[in-house]
C-alpha cells in the first residue's frame, strides 16, 4: 500500500462552510484520513504545504473533444455551422488514430499542468483516447461522436464501453449521439434504449444554437421538452447535456432531475457568438449544472480556470447584479457535479473514503495577499489561475508537480503532435 502525506494545508471544497488548515494523508487511490496539522507522521512520500498551499478537489472538463487540440486556430471567427462545414469538418476527414492518439496527449497535458484531473470526451478513435489515459493515469469520461443512424459507429460505442468501462476504475464510458440535427430520433431512441442495457450515460450537444429550436419544431412539430420525453433520453442513467444556451425557461422542470446535467461551455459560447446560457436562473431551480471548454478549436483553452472565472463574471455584467452565480456555485460545477455527470461516485470533494483527485495551489503569490480560510473561494475564482497550480494528483498518484510532467514525455508528445498538425493542414 503506497502513501502520500500532504502536510499542513488550506483544504476547501465546494461544500465545506469555509476552508481549514488539516493534513490529508492519501493511500492507494484514496483519501485516507484528514487530521489537525502535525498528527499524522508515518508516509511513504510527503508534500508539506507550510501553510502556503490550498487544496481542493481535481477539476472536470465535463464536456470537450481532446483531440481537437490539433485544431486550435482554424476556421477563427465565423459562426459555428459555417465554422464546422468549411473548416472542422474537412480537416476531421482526415484524422487518422494515430492523429488522435498524439491530439489527445497533447491537450491532456495542458488539462494536467492546469489541474484538470477529469475529463468527459466525445470524439473518434475512442480506444486511442482510453489508451491515453491508461498511460498517463488521467480520469475521464468517453464516448464516440455517433452522427446520422450508421449502426457500425453505435456498436464502436458499444466495443468502447464492453472494452474499457470501468466502474471503479479511471475511465467510464458514454454513448455520444452528436446533436438533434445531426442524428434522427429514431437512432436517438435506439442509442438511449442501449445506454439503458449497458447503465451507461448518454453526452449530447443540446440546443448550442438558437435555431436548433426552430428545427425542432419544423421537424418533428416538438418543443425542446417534448423531444427529450420523445427521444427517451431522459430515462438513461446519466444524462449530459452539452451547452443548453437556448434552453426555453419553460422547459427548465424538463431537465430538472439528477440524473441531468447541462454543461455551461461559456468561453466556446461567446467565441462562437452563440449566446450565454441562462445560468442563474437554471441555478434557482436547482438544475445540476457543470463546466466544460468544449474543444480547443473553438475555446482555444482547455483551461477550467478560465471557465470559472469567466462564468463567474458575465453573469454579473450581462444582468447587473453582482450578487448572481457564487464563487461557490462555480466550484461546485467545476467539481464534484462534473464528477457525477461522468457517472464517478465519491469523487469531487475532499473526505475521507473518496477518491484522491486533488490539486495544490501555490497561495504564496502576490495575488493572494489577504487570502483567509473564509475568502479561499473567491480568492481562487476571482484572483486566481492555472498558473497557481503546483501539483495535479489523480487516484492517489503525482501526474504533475512544479511544472513537471510525472506520467507524460512532454518532448515527444510535442514532437508528435506537431507532426500531426503539418500532416493535416497540408
Amino acid at each position: 500500500m503506497s502513501s502520500l502525506l500532504i502536510r499542513n494545508v488550506m483544504i476547501l471544497d465546494a461544500q465545506m462552510e469555509k476552508a481549514v488548515y488539516r493534513d490529508v494523508l492519501l493511500q492507494d487511490d484514496s483519501i485516507a484520513r484528514i487530521s489537525m496539522p502535525g498528527s499524522i507522521e508515518e508516509s511513504d512520500g510527503l508534500i508539506d504545504g507550510h501553510g502556503r498551499m490550498a487544496l481542493i478537489p481535481g477539476l472536470v472538463n465535463t464536456h470537450t473533444h481532446a483531440a481537437m487540440s490539433l485544431l486550435r486556430g482554424l476556421g477563427e471567427e465565423k459562426p459555428l455551422m459555417e465554422w464546422l462545414k468549411e473548416q472542422i469538418w474537412p480537416i476531421e476527414a482526415k484524422l487518422r488514430p494515430d492523429h488522435i492518439y498524439w491530439g489527445t496527449l497533447l491537450a491532456m497535458t495542458e488539462m494536467l499542468s492546469r489541474g484538470v484531473t477529469c475529463f468527459g470526451d466525445m470524439y473518434f478513435e475512442m480506444d486511442q483516447v482510453a489508451r491515453a489515459c491508461l498511460e498517463t493515469g488521467m480520469r475521464a469520461g468517453l464516448s464516440r461522436g455517433i452522427i446520422g443512424d450508421d449502426s457500425s459507429r453505435i456498436q464502436n460505442n458499444r466495443s468502447l464501453f464492453e472494452q474499457f468501462h470501468d466502474p471503479q476504475g479511471l475511465i467510464h464510458v458514454q454513448f455520444g449521439p452528436h446533436a438533434p440535427y445531426t442524428v434522427p430520433i429514431t437512432a436517438l431512441k435506439e442509442i438511449a434504449e442501449i445506454a439503458r442495457e449497458y447503465d451507461a450515460g448518454v453526452h449530447f450537444h443540446f440546443l448550442e444554437t438558437e435555431w436548433e429550436i426552430e428545427y425542432l419544431n419544423n421537424e418533428y412539430s416538438m418543443d425542446p421538452s417534448q423531444y427529450l420525453q420523445e427521444s427517451t433520453l431522459l430515462d438513461v442513467p446519466q444524462l449530459i447535456l452539452a451547452h443548453a444556451v437556448w434552453l426555453p425557461e419553460k422547459d427548465f422542470d424538463t431537465v430538472n432531475r439528477d440524473n441531468v446535467t447541462l454543461v455551461h461551455n461559456i468561453k466556446s459560447n461567446l467565441k462562437l457568438g452563440s449566446g450565454i446560457m441562462p445560468l442563474h436562473n437554471m441555478l434557482e431551480k436547482g438544475i445540476q449544472i457543470a463546466l466544460g471548454s468544449d474543444g480547443a478549436a473553438s475555446n482555444n483553452e482547455l483551461d477550467v480556470w478560465g471557465e470559472m472565472k469567466t462564468a463567474a463574471l458575465v453573469h454579473k455584467g450581462v444582468f447587473r447584479n453582482p450578487t448572481l452565480v457564487k464563487a461557490r456555485d462555480i466550484l461546485q460545477m467545476a467539481t464534484v457535479n462534473g464528477a457525477k455527470a461522468l457517472g464517478f461516485t465519491k469523487l469531487g470533494l475532499i473526505r475521507e473514503g473518496w477518491k484522491a483527485d486533488l490539486i495544490l495551489i501555490d497561495l504564496d503569490k502576490p495575488h493572494y495577499v489577504g487570502v483567509n480560510q473564509d475568502n479561499l473561494a473567491c480568492y481562487i475564482v476571482y484572483a486566481g489561475s492555472s498558473g497557481d497550480v503546483q501539483s495535479t494528483i489523480i487516484n492517489g498518484q503525482l501526474v504533475y508537480r512544479d511544472q513537471k510532467f510525472l506520467t507524460a514525455d512532454i518532448e515527444k508528445i510535442l514532437f508528435n503532435a506537431n507532426s500531426a498538425r503539418k500532416e493535416l493542414i497540408s
